[in-house]
């Protein structure tokens, strides 16, 4: 790389991270595990809830369409019941999701694959539930987790970096005369220097924040280690390297999660006692 497209970069990136902070704020409170974390939130709550309602509907009306919506009751009423659990702790790291329209539904698919958007709408594909052959508490687990997702609004933290570095990048751009080559090897940096570390960032909080969301509801946070060796032994592709991946390899989630331990084991203990 010649001195100039790295001088280039180097202009270009120490931009975006002296970017003024507008809009920095935190979606939650830290709780036991100290998710405290100060998000920059440029798009409101209301466009993300808006988009994720329309989204989740869309996926509801294919998956019914395709007849694989909530094929087993059972199963669907398992979910609900451990979602109701989780639920009532929430309020620990926010006070307003009492008013969130919660929803489980699960998709007739192999995929090894669960999630919660805005508002608290949850999808678990019977592939994660089956394959994995998953406890409650694993299922406590996962939901918990994604649960963390939409507490944080992680979507709306994403949409509002994208605003941001979107903005940056034209003003560098604009301002140095980059070409379009340019433009999108400094795109490129910003994403391996920014976004996919926030990202990975995101998960761990998420993890975290899970992880003491299933030990208040009475599940053994130890389930969580379970879970993910689990999942560790159904990659099968090997996995992709952690500085390119927006999630935390296996290995480190699983250490992380039994650092965590001796923090989230005592609010189980106590739930145990009720």
């Amino acid at each position: 790389m010649t001195s100039f497209k790295k001088s280039i970069l180097g202009l270009s990136l120490a931009s975006m991270v002296a970017m003024p902070m507008i809009g920095c704020g935190s979606t939650t409170s830290g709780g036991a595990v100290g998710a405290d974390r100060k998000q920059l939130l440029l798009v409101s709550s209301d466009e993300v809830l808006a988009l994720s309602a329309q989204a989740y509907q869309e996926t509801l009306s294919d998956a019914r369409a395709a007849g694989k919506l909530d094929n087993n009751p059972a199963q669907v009423a398992r979910l609900q019941r451990i979602a109701k659990h989780l639920i009532a702790h929430t309020s620990v790291y926010r006070n307003d999701t009492g008013t969130w329209q919660w929803e489980v539904h699960t998709i007739n698919d192999k995929s090894l694959n669960a999630y919660v958007m805005a508002g608290g709408k949850i999808v678990f594909y019977t592939g994660i539930i089956d394959r994995l052959n998953l406890s409650d508490a694993e299922i406590a687990a996962i939901m918990g987790h994604e649960m963390a997702h939409a507490l944080r609004e992680h979507a709306r933290e994403k949409m509002s970096r994208s605003v941001a570095t979107q903005g940056v990048l034209g003003i560098a751009a604009s301002a140095l005369g980059l070409s379009n080559g340019q433009t999108q090897l400094v795109g490129l940096a910003g994403e391996l220097g920014l976004n996919l570390p926030h990202s990975r960032t995101q998960e761990s909080e998420a993890d975290k924040i899970g992880l003491e969301l299933m030990a208040r509801a009475g599940y053994n946070p130890a389930a969580a280690v379970t879970l993910w060796q689990k999942m560790q032994a159904a990659d099968s592709g090997g996995g992709v390297p952690q500085f390119l991946s927006t999630h935390p390899n296996s290995g480190n989630r699983i250490n992380n999660l039994q650092a965590l331990m001796p923090t989230v084991t005592p609010l189980y203990q106590a739930a145990q006692k009720h």
